[in-house]
């Protein structure tokens, strides 16, 4: 049979000892519909094949249509994966906001890097953050048709007139009813403000957490995240980097409110970034105040949670050690960003307070690649880390956060692998995990140990 017309999901891969393996689906089957019904993305195919009878049409490479019956348990999974993860193109962000860290991308890196989503569903299956501009009136009934929770939302401002300034969209003000929607659908949502010196800081900041306190609790938490600056921004709003003063009254701010919600609602709600604790030279707040760290992805409580593991596994560690009667010796590395490096050289040194056999070397890596106000180590380069590097005494091994590298891929940002800054070095490199767990442990099994 020739084509339908219909909008056709390629199949990458069918799980052993699935129901589409008994069904003889293959690799390289295309999915049509399921009890009539066409798909436009993963939530209607997760939606549609609950049921425990289901009718599935797949078209074969040569064109041929089976119109397969399934009987199965109710939410069994066919096991069917698709060669786009969402069965649909990804949805391109159509705002032009003032703080964009896309836009101050230099030019020649590769070309995924220049992607701006705004996809609600992206959203839902990878928490990523959304400006509700580019959701429809059909996009909102889908996400409350299929309870899709939680949202998160780049909400910026509460003030309307404000908002479509910093999105360049004279629609962004507009936007902000849809969450009104959202909650009345009791969809669970979080928030985020990127503060912008001079935009929405100040009285704006105070005005924005009010409004959004009214959607507690559907809102469960906000983060405020300073505006990233890199040295590319010729042609772009003239933005500010935020110093010391400024970052102590946006903590003020921000500790006023939490005591306020915490009283009222029994949650904190508003949450600063670790960033600003650091830059106001500040103490990190207890781990009670991150109300379980719904915020980590936004760099919140990121130190906190990594300084508890650290401390509990270096106590277990050592007692185990203790028990066996075995010692570690070796010398080895760590290099990190600006940010993290009054954290991690502290943890470095009780762990060679434990073991005097261990010799451990913290090197903070200026972010020269992309500008010095960028202090992460997520934005690192392989060309910074082997610039700044050479000649410095790494012991055996190099160790680096893993956020340095692509998801799942051993490159760095500016394309340079791995395998290149080793032989570059000459050293090797391991990949430390983002837990306090993984910290201790990575170090400890990359010195010798001595009975």
């Amino acid at each position: 049979m020739g084509k339908t017309g219909k909008k056709l999901h390629m199949v990458s891969r069918v799980l052993p000892g699935s129901i589409a393996e008994e069904l003889e689906i293959t690799t390289g089957d295309r999915l049509i519909s399921i009890n009539g019904n066409e798909m436009e993305d993963i939530f209607d195919y997760q939606f549609l094949t609950q049921d425990e009878y289901i009718e599935v049409l797949i078209e074969k490479p040569d064109g041929e249509q089976w119109l397969l019956e399934v009987d199965k348990d109710a939410d069994e999974d066919l096991g069917i994966e698709f060669e786009n993860g969402l069965m649909d193109e990804y949805r391109h962000c159509c705002n032009k906001c003032v703080f964009c860290f896309i836009d101050q991308m230099p030019p020649g890196m590769r070309e995924t890097l220049y992607f701006k989503d705004d996809d609600s569903r992206l959203s839902f299956l990878q928490g990523n953050y959304v400006t509700l501009t580019n959701m429809s009136e059909s996009d909102i009934e889908r996400i409350c048709k299929y309870h899709l929770s939680p949202i998160n939302i780049s909400f910026q401002t509460m003030n309307p007139e404000l908002r479509c300034k910093m999105l360049n969209n004279r629609f962004a003000g507009e936007a902000l009813k849809k969450v009104d929607i959202l909650k009345e659908a009791g969809i669970c949502m979080n928030g985020q403000i990127v503060l912008c010196k001079g935009l929405n800081d100040g009285a704006e900041l105070e005005f924005s957490i009010r409004e959004m306190m009214k959607y507690i609790p559907n809102l469960e938490s906000v983060s405020v995240v300073p505006v990233g600056l890199t040295r590319f921004r010729e042609g772009l709003y003239p933005l500010e980097p935020f110093e010391k003063e400024d970052a102590i009254r946006v903590i003020q701010t921000i500790e006023k409110y939490q005591k306020e919600c915490y009283e009222k609602y029994g949650i904190h709600f508003i949450h600063a970034s670790d960033e600003w604790y650091l830059l106001a030279e500040m103490e990190l707040p207890e781990e009670e105040r991150y109300d379980g760290y719904l915020q980590l992805e936004n760099g919140v409580g990121m130190l906190r949670l990594l300084k508890n593991e650290f401390e509990a596994a270096l106590k277990e560690r050592k007692r185990k050690d203790k028990m066996r009667g075995s010692q570690l010796k070796g010398e080895i590395s760590l290099a990190t960003g600006l940010l993290a490096y009054s954290t991690i050289l502290p943890m470095a040194e009780q762990i060679m307070e434990a073991y005097p056999g261990v010799r451990i070397h913290v090197y903070p890596i200026t972010n020269y690649f992309f500008g010095e106000r960028i202090t992460v180590s997520g934005l690192l380069t392989g060309q910074d880390l082997m610039q700044q590097l050479t000649g410095k005494n790494l012991g055996s091994t190099l160790l680096l956060p893993e956020n340095v590298l692509r998801s799942g891929e051993d490159v760095f940002l500016d394309d340079i692998r791995l395998g290149e800054l080793e032989n570059a070095l000459q050293v090797p490199v391991n990949i430390v995990k983002s837990s306090g767990y993984d910290f201790v442990e990575t170090i400890l099994s990359n010195c010798e140990l001595k009975e």
